[in-house]
């Protein structure tokens, strides 16, 4: 590991605080941040707007000088900024880690082509826990799918714009891939009115917004006389900022592709 400089976009958002905060914890270098234009943050120290104290890193609204090939940047904003932050990650060489979620089919297609060019890693969720909630959702799946029904139930907070989470979806592709089914034809997402009886090849998702939830995944596997369930849950954005920090580092002098967060972990 020979690179610890980072860059955060939307560093002033309750994500990029806690990115900020990170990157402190694990004593690496913060050297830039951004901000939407026009936002008041602009101009003010990174560090400050954090809580970390002064850092002399001002935060600009120009995402472009964020980039170069000598820092790894973090990006947990929107699909449609993330996508536009692409473009300047390749023109600069600079590898790139991205915990937004809420892509389309065009979108993730956007990413891999992207990571042909520079080091992506792209996750849905980067707690350590959630990522061995994937693997072990899997492993449940193989020798229980015959016999049972799988749902999966997610809670975030009021703010929160896209659903299910990425994660909850994550957890699905998980689970499909291990067990040969195509996520696009066997979800159900919702329910209401007369359903008919359910399909015993379908997954569910059943998606809660409220207060200041984190975020709580779970899936459940119900059979006959016996239900299993796998829980997560988040009490603090922290998990995440921690596990894209250790993304960054890892992904520091990498090859062009495209990794997920099983990578980093050597999952």
């Amino acid at each position: 590991m020979t690179m610890r400089a980072i860059g955060i976009v939307g560093a002033g958002g309750r994500m990029g605080r806690m990115l900020v905060q990170a990157v402190q914890s694990a004593r690496c270098c913060l050297v830039a941040a951004s901000e939407r234009p026009g936002s008041e943050l602009i101009g003010q120290d990174a560090g400050e707007v954090a809580g970390v104290g002064r850092l002399g890193v001002a935060i600009t609204g120009q995402t472009a000088s964020l980039f170069a090939p000598d820092r790894v940047v973090i990006d947990f904003t929107r699909p449609e900024a993330t996508l536009s932050h692409l473009e300047e990650a390749i023109a600069a060489g600079s590898p790139l880690v991205i915990g937004t979620t809420g892509f389309d089919a065009a979108g993730r297609a956007q990413i891999e082509a992207a990571a042909q060019k520079i080091p992506i890693v792209f996750a849905p969720n980067f707690s350590v826990g959630v990522n061995l909630m994937f693997r072990v959702a899997a492993e449940m799946a193989r020798v229980l799918e015959e016999s049972y029904d799988i749902e999966i139930i997610e809670a975030h907070h009021r703010h929160k714009v896209d659903a299910p989470s990425g994660t909850a979806l994550g957890l699905g592709r998980a689970i499909t891939e291990a067990i040969g089914r195509d996520l696009d034809e066997v979800a159900v997402y919702g329910r209401e009115g007369v359903t008919g009886e359910r399909e015993r090849r379908t997954i569910g998702f059943a998606t809660i917004r409220g207060g200041d939830i984190v975020g709580d995944h779970t899936v459940l596997f119900a059979g006959e006389g016996e239900r299993l369930e796998l829980t997560h849950r988040a009490s603090s954005r922290m998990t995440f900022a921690k596990g894209a920090v250790r993304a960054a580092i890892w992904v520091s002098g990498r090859p062009p592709g495209l990794y997920s967060m099983g990578d980093v972990l050597g999952l």
